[in-house]
Formats: C-alpha cells, structure tokens, sequence
C-alpha cells in the first residue's frame, strides 16, 4: 500500500500552499496522515483506485469536493467523509476559508480483508463489508460529526508524544467499529447541493466581499440570481459554514481591523467602507469583534 500511495502523497506534499505530515502505518494496510492547507482550491492527480478507501477527517476549516453526480458536498469542523480514490481521481477540492486541517485514514480494502488487525477479527467489518455500506457504485459518504466521533478524533492529536502512536493504534479501531454499527439514514448525512447552485454562491461571496460597502438583502440576492431564499441561505452555509450576515459580519471586521493597523483612514470613513452608515454602530460592532475601541485597537486617536 505504502508504494500504491507514494505519488499521491508527493502531489500533496509538493503543493506549496501544503503542509503534509508523513504517513504512519498503523496496522497492514492502514496508514494515517495529518493535512493543514492554506490556499482556496487544491487541484490533486492521482490513479484511480478503487480498493483504497479513504476517509477524512475536518477539524478545522472547511473542504469540498465536486463529485462526478455533479454535486458538491463540504465538510466543516467535525465532519467527516468515506470514498473510494477511484471517486476522487484528478479532483478539485476547495477551501471556501481559505484553510483547512484534517486527518486521513487510508484503507487498503484487499489487505484488510485478508489480514484484518485481530481485534476486528469476527466483526464482520471487512473490506467489504465498508466498500459495501460506504462506497458503492463510486460514491462519497459525507456525514456530519457528532458527540462520539469527536472524541474519537480529538484522540489523534492530544496525546502525549511518547502516547501519540498507541492512541491513533486504538483510535482508527474504535472508529471502525463504530463504522460497522452506524445506521445510514438521512439524519446524519451532509447535504448534497448542484454544483450550479454552488457556483452561484460563490459568486454571490465574491460580489459581498468586493463590495462591503454596500448592503445586499437576501430578497435582493435571490432576484439577481436564479435561487430562491430558502436555498441560497441554506447552500451559503453548507459551504462557507455560517449564515451570510455571520459570514460577512466577520469578513467586514477583519477588513476594518486591517484599515485600522495599516492606515490613517478616518474611523467614519472605515466604518462606510465595511459597510456600516453609523459610526456608533460600526464601534459597537467593532469592541465585540475585537474587544477594543476602533481607536484604542489603532493605538492613537480617530482623526
């Protein structure tokens, strides 16, 4: 498995914008790499094979992927995904953000069938058994985290150093198993959105971000383009991960954060530039962003 997966992980760790942490092989078959990417999309090439699973893990940031469907799915914090490299091969993976840190578990479906770690043994959680339930017909299973699959994951990367390789041994165990017990069903999978529908949102951020100045209603938005309100709001938080004002709230601080380290702008016409018609309201808004006055944040007086 090691030599099937070198040249994926060269493409990876070739990426500039990524940090790559080397593979550890866990038991036969099964290896485990840490991930933290800093850029806005990833393009990765790779052979298509369809008898290595890999699963993926988010803890921080947020990653998507264009399907062959046609649709998109995204993973935030907590989240984690199931699929074939035959589902992934020459794909373009995005990072609304601009970061991501996660983890992979890469599963040689042959080996683990045929050399199964002792604990699985009797189980019935095969290589089979996962392709069966998780990824069939070369599809992706992408499902939101919950109270249990967290604590298995915080596992991976709180441990002591000398602690740190008997936890991930344990770990990838006690998340296979709960793998075999988990029931499918609509609850618990992430939404899958057109990738028409997500082109337009992110269009939709493009046009809020360059324009902070201005204010874009949801009712407008949805009548510039072709998506109802209901499901711009609900495609804007599955990919960017928190509603439109949250998003832009946040985008509109940190850009007046910048002007107010970076500039001799007056805060008045900072506070026009993020968008905000009143500079009481903007410094309300500010102090809870940051915890400072936009003038004590500057350290010297407003103009």
């Amino acid at each position: 498995m090691i030599s099937e997966l070198a040249d994926i992980r060269g493409s990876f760790s070739n990426h500039k914008d990524l940090e790559h942490i080397k593979a550890i092989e866990l038991y036969p078959g099964i290896e485990l790499s840490h991930f933290t990417i800093t850029t806005d999309h990833l393009s990765i090439h790779h052979a298509a094979l369809d008898d290595i699973l890999e699963i993926n893990y988010c803890r921080r940031g947020r990653i998507g992927w264009k399907m062959e469907s046609g649709g998109s799915v995204y993973l935030g914090q907590g989240d984690f995904s199931l699929h074939t490299l035959k589902a992934c091969a020459d794909s373009v993976m995005s990072l609304p953000n601009g970061t991501y840190e996660g983890l992979t578990i890469s599963i040689d479906l042959k080996i683990l069938n045929a050399n199964p770690p002792e604990i699985l043994s009797n189980t019935g959680i095969t290589g089979t058994f996962l392709y069966n339930k998780f990824c069939k017909d070369n599809s992706i299973t992408s499902l939101a985290g919950n109270e249990q699959t967290e604590q298995i994951f915080s596992a991976f990367f709180s441990q002591p150093e000398h602690l740190q390789l008997s936890y991930q041994k344990i770990k990838v165990l006690e998340f296979l198993l709960y793998l075999g017990t988990l029931k499918m069903d609509s609850q618990n999978r992430l939404t899958e959105y057109h990738s028409e529908q997500v082109e337009i949102v992110r269009a939709i951020h493009e046009q809020l971000t360059k324009h902070m100045e201005q204010r874009f209603t949801i009712e407008a938005l949805s009548k510039q383009y072709p998506m109802n309100p209901t499901t711009l709001k609900s495609t804007f938080k599955s990919v960017y991960g928190t509603s439109i004002a949250a998003h832009m709230k946040k985008h509109r601080m940190e850009q007046a954060a910048k002007l107010l380290r970076e500039t001799d702008t007056s805060i008045a016409e900072i506070a026009r530039q993020v968008g905000y018609d009143s500079q009481s309201r903007f410094t309300a808004a500010f102090k809870e962003y940051s915890g400072k006055l936009p003038r004590d944040y500057r350290g010297f007086p407003a103009s």
